[in-house]
């Protein structure tokens, strides 16, 4: 008997958000839209003139946000914790390219987002996909109420198991539209990819997905 696979995507989609945010809250709080904004403009003026403080504050400010984005892309909190220190490295050796037209927390999720798909990239390249249990997509195959006994936790291992199976340029485009809800517009702007590109991809994503869950004798929606 089949299987929804959207329960699971809402059921880990809960888990991935509160983790995010657990994990952005033990960097430290954000400020408000337009305090961040002011203050931004201040810090990165003294950061070029070379006050390191100045630089710190950025981070300070920004981390909560660049962690929730890297959230999705490993679970593993000590790579997590890396990927994050990486983000501000490639901010501070380009932070004269950003030119203030999108608020910096634009321009951090999309550096945010280019670590993490190298990251996956790399991690593909090595074949290190994760280790991924097909014996629970059996049992939820067989059984209609697996998926709502699931806790969160259990429910968004599953997934990230389920789409690391897939090659990281469809894992992106599914992790963005989907887990992040980004529209094409924001998407396109997040990978650098053209609109039509990020529609496209998604189809196919989409398609690689439901093949791969069908396999499983479940089903994508």
């Amino acid at each position: 008997m089949t299987q929804s696979i959207l329960g699971l995507v809402v059921r880990s989609g809960i888990f991935l958000g509160v983790a995010a945010r657990s994990a952005a809250d033990s960097l430290g709080a954000g400020a408000s839209d337009a305090e961040s904004a002011t203050a931004d403009q201040e810090d990165i003026r003294l950061t070029q003139q070379g006050d390191p403080d100045a630089y710190r504050r950025l981070i300070e400010r920004h981390q909560p946000h660049v962690a929730k984005v890297l959230w999705r892309f490993s679970r593993d909190r000590g790579v997590h914790e890396e990927l994050v220190q990486d983000v501000f490295v490639e901010a501070y050796l380009s932070l004269n390219t950003f030119r203030g037209t999108a608020p910096l927390g634009h321009w951090l999720a999309r550096i945010a987002t280019r670590v993490g798909y190298r990251y996956w990239k790399e991690r593909a390249r090595l074949k290190e996909a994760e280790p991924f249990d097909l014996a629970e997509w059996d049992q939820m195959a067989d059984d209609r109420d697996v998926i709502e006994r699931l806790d969160a936790d259990q429910a968004a291992s599953l997934l990230h198991g389920l789409l690391d199976q897939l090659p990281p340029r469809d894992r992106l485009v599914l992790m963005l539209r989907y887990l992040e809800g980004c529209d094409v517009a924001e998407t396109a702007r997040r990978t650098g990819w053209t609109k039509t590109m990020v529609k496209v991809q998604s189809l196919r994503a989409r398609d690689k997905l439901k093949k791969l869950v069908e396999r499983r004798g479940m089903e994508l929606i």
